[in-house]
């Protein structure tokens, strides 16, 4: 993994063996980048990224000047792993939280530029996480939900879906607050 752009742009992140994930690749990260660049200026956005990881998505969104950043995984070691990596780099306004995505939507106080949800791919949750964002409202004014999938999901009737961008085997599905 690396990060694309930005402060920190061309950092390599080695993320430690036996975490239970599977980061973006680069090709897609990039191209969900090259997109959000056209619609949205990442600067000093609330960010909260779901599912994170070993941090690859909120990583870019701080290398890009996002402000403050959330990442929110239940795994400790992840957890671990992301803190040591802010440590590191001297990332500022970004937190790690150790919690359920769904538990820490549910009490969620927080609005947010943009949500970013990255489930296991054969996870049954996608619909109600992106339910639980929209009637929670938790995305500001021209807000979006980013949920990355495969296309085994389709998202096109849930409410407020604006469109689908594929790169190689990832979707990201948009959502976008009025």
């Amino acid at each position: 993994m690396r990060i694309i752009a930005g402060k920190y742009k061309g950092r390599r992140i080695t993320a430690p063996k036996g975490l239970p994930v599977r980061p973006t690749t680069d090709f897609a990260k990039e191209g969900l980048f090259n997109y959000l660049n056209n619609r949205v200026d990442i600067e000093n956005k609330t960010v909260i990224d779901l599912f994170a990881g070993t941090g690859n998505m909120s990583f870019e969104f701080i290398s890009r000047g996002a402000s403050p950043v959330y990442a929110v995984d239940i795994h400790h070691k992840c957890v671990s792993y992301m803190i040591r990596v802010s440590k590191e780099l001297k990332f500022e306004n970004f937190k790690v939280l150790r919690n359920d995505a769904l538990k820490f939507l549910k009490k969620c106080t927080v609005k947010a530029d943009v949500i970013f949800l990255d489930p296991p791919y054969a996870s049954p949750l996608y619909t109600e996480l992106i339910e639980t964002v929209l009637e929670r409202d938790l995305l500001l004014p021209q807000g979006l939900c980013i949920v990355e999938h495969d296309k085994n999901n389709n998202f096109d009737a849930v409410p407020l879906f604006k469109e689908s961008k594929k790169y190689g085997n990832v979707i990201f599905s948009v959502f976008e607050k009025p």
